[in-house]
């Protein structure tokens, strides 16, 4: 018999798009709570989140390939494009370097933490609880700016991917670290400071 219960380590609050700041766990008794998986319903994809960072890659390689090999830009739109690129382009390696040295030894490429490691607060993480994923959104928005308007839908498609990576990996960060749960309260902008 299964009773359905709300678990504190899995409760979201603020701007967060989870089903409205709470995620309902099902416990059996017998066993204790489900799998993140199950309490997040997206697949873990690889014990690490393998599958994806080469989902992840995947659309990178889209990315560049359409800015390599579509149409240019009308040469009349470079005064707006040049600009907005380069401040994009600026911020997007601020936000990805400010996130890459304060995360030190614990930066890896998958969603899954690494073992050992705790919750990161300060620096860039004092102002998004993904730096690195708005960082990487910016710098291929750039990207498809100075590039190719063909480059501009895989830059797009970031963003839901890297709002559902995110789900992935901040239920693995509430299992292994309970004061996440504060952090996220604490720090509600997820990908580019004070925006989103």
């Amino acid at each position: 018999m299964e009773a359905e219960t709300v678990s504190p380590t899995c409760a979201m609050s603020g701007d967060n798009g989870y089903n409205g700041g709470m995620d309902r766990v099902r416990e059996d008794k017998a066993h204790g709570p489900r799998s993140t998986e199950a309490q997040t319903r997206l697949p873990a994809l690889g014990p690490h989140g393998e599958g994806w960072v080469a989902l992840q890659a995947v659309l990178f390689l889209a990315e560049v390939a359409c800015g390599l090999r579509g149409p240019r830009w009308p040469r009349a739109a470079a005064p707006l494009l040049l600009p907005a690129a380069a401040v994009l382009l600026a911020a997007g390696l601020a936000l990805f370097a400010g996130g890459s040295v304060r995360l030190g030894r614990l930066l890896t490429p998958f969603p899954r933490p690494v073992a050992g490691g705790e919750v990161r607060r300060g620096g860039a993480y004092g102002l998004v609880r993904h730096p690195l994923y708005g960082g990487v959104f910016l710098v291929g928005f750039a990207w498809a700016l100075l590039s190719s308007p063909l480059a501009l839908p895989p830059a797009a498609l970031t963003l839901p991917f890297f709002e559902l990576k995110r789900r992935r990996e901040e239920a693995w960060l509430r299992e292994a670290h309970p004061d996440y749960e504060a952090y996220s309260r604490e720090v509600q902008r997820r990908f580019i400071p004070f925006l989103w």
